[in-house]
């Protein structure tokens, strides 16, 4: 059962954070995915650092960077198909230890050296990286198969990753100022190791094997609705990337240069609050529900930035779109469990990252052309997360799972053909068909429901059989008092004329009249 299933309610007993990170192995699998990861946010920051401090120019620097986020985001899915047949150990071990040589290899070769190579090692690095998102995800109905637990901690996976952006550049530009550039790529590679090492040494992510799904696990992945809901998400992304380069363009036009990394950290900070909230506190409806509504919500705080506001301001402002930002992504991953085969949710998983990614380069690049014009850049966000909410909206009935007819539900004509039988004796006896795990009453209701609504259901039958026979006893009394009359005018007896010992149409002579031979 996924967390799409149904509409998710409060439960009875709410889940607090102790009792989540309490849960055995999340706390590994946590630190450890996030520790795998942080990388990924310095790898830009130190190449560029790494670059420009050898005498490199900055458009090559980054060139650098830019092909690093790239290949690392086109070659997910591929990573999370291999993870769903041949397992996490035999596809994350290889990739993060590639991943970490080239990193590691970069200060050998030198700024100096061929560009060319540095260029396909930095490429090679960036398709290798280890696939630690997509391989958490599909881990978690393993560790917690509560769903209430479950939606606790994917929150908190999701808007934990706002940290690393906000840590792994900080990080990354205080090891270089204090270390030297090459140190910020070795204390990168470093991480990489260690992070991958403690997820893939934990005991769920050695036994974890993908769900035996049938024939539905190799057919076809994409469906209508996966296809319109990584479009939604690609625009989700745009709004994120649109937002560094306006912030960017605000540390321009109104002076502090810090404006530019404190827009995104406020951004980021929401989308932490946001996780925690939403871990707390269940909203009802489905889950396409509250994806719609949380993209709406994301539409509706980023409006007030298209009035300009001052950098203060901003700052304030942009934490609000921050926190449904990690609701839209959380609500997306669940509708992913709802869609994707079971074989087959890693590789969906990475599809769904991938499409966040690529429309977070493609809002960067879009906003870099219009570096110029900070009102246009300021409605870049908006328009992004306008289209997110449009397509979500159209697509909603391609979102939702498949709606099945129920185990005893009869078709209306059968059901109404069963009524207007004729009913025999011990009709209204329940009558068990099948199992104990399958019982079906002979008048249609389940066989579990309660003894007070059986009663009922039986008296409100008996009387239609009841006024049914009513009906039928009305003709049946005008027959029998007209019965002598007609015997006397066929020359039959009164018994025999009697309704049911006369057929329509056949006279039976009376014995006490001799008939003269």
């Amino acid at each position: 059962m996924t967390l799409a299933d149904h509409p998710t309610t409060a439960p009875r007993r709410p889940v607090t954070y102790g009792a989540v990170l309490g849960s055995r192995h999340v706390v590994r699998l946590l630190g450890g995915t996030l520790t795998g990861r942080l990388p990924n946010s310095m790898v830009p920051v130190g190449l560029v650092l790494w670059i420009t401090g050898g005498g490199g120019s900055l458009a090559f620097a980054g060139l650098l960077a830019a092909l690093y986020g790239l290949a690392s985001g086109l070659s997910q899915p591929v990573k999370g198909k291999l993870m769903d047949r041949y397992g996490q150990t035999r596809v994350s071990a290889p990739a993060v230890l590639l991943n970490a040589g080239c990193l590691a290899a970069l200060p050998l070769i030198g700024v100096d050296g061929n560009p060319a190579s540095v260029t396909a090692v930095v490429g090679f690095a960036g398709l290798v990286t280890p696939p630690l998102e997509a391989g958490l995800r599909a881990l978690w109905p393993t560790v917690l198969p509560d769903p209430a637990r479950r939606r606790v901690v994917q929150a908190l996976d999701t808007g934990s990753q706002g940290l690393l952006y906000i840590s792994g550049p900080l990080l990354a530009s205080w090891l270089a100022t204090t270390y030297g550039p090459d140190s910020a790529l070795t204390a990168t590679a470093a991480l990489s190791l260690v992070g991958t090492a403690i997820v893939l040494t934990a005991a769920p992510s050695q036994s974890w094997r993908p769900a035996a799904d049938g024939a539905a696990g190799n057919g076809r992945l994409m469906s209508t609705g996966l296809i319109l809901l990584f479009t939604a998400l690609a625009g989700t992304g745009f709004a994120f990337g649109a937002m560094n380069v306006w912030a960017a363009g605000m540390a321009a036009t109104h002076g502090p240069a810090m404006l530019s990394g404190v827009i995104p950290a406020a951004f980021s900070t929401g989308s932490l609050l946001g996780s925690l909230i939403y871990a707390r506190r269940a909203r009802p409806g489905t889950t396409t529900t509250q994806l719609i509504t949380t993209s709406a919500l994301f539409l509706l705080g980023w409006l007030p930035l298209l009035a300009q506001p001052g950098p203060r301001t901003a700052i304030a402002l942009t934490a609000i779109p921050g926190l449904f930002f990690t609701l839209i992504i959380t609500n997306g991953f669940h509708t992913v469990d709802s869609l994707a085969p079971a074989s087959r949710t890693t590789e969906a998983y990475a599809w769904l990252i991938l499409s966040v990614g690529t429309g977070q380069a493609a809002g960067t690049a879009f906003a870099a052309a219009l570096a110029a014009r900070l009102h246009g850049l300021a409605a870049l966000p908006a328009a992004g997360a306008a289209a997110a909410l449009t397509i979500l909206v159209l697509a909603r009935h391609e979102l939702g799972p498949a709606r099945r007819r129920g185990r005893h539900r009869r078709p209306r004509d059968h059901r109404k053909h069963h009524v207007n039988s004729p009913l025999h004796e011990g009709d209204s006896r329940m009558a068990v068909v099948g199992g104990p795990d399958h019982q079906m009453p002979r008048n249609g209701f389940p066989a579990h429901a309660s003894a007070v609504g059986r009663e009922e259901r039986l008296g409100t039958r008996e009387g239609r059989l009841g006024t049914r026979e009513g009906r039928v006893a009305t003709p049946r009394a005008e027959e029998q008092k007209a019965a002598p009359a007609r015997g006397e005018r066929f020359e039959v007896s009164p018994s025999a004329s009697a309704p049911g010992g006369l057929r329509r149409g056949v006279s039976v002579p009376d014995p006490s009249r001799r008939v003269p031979l």
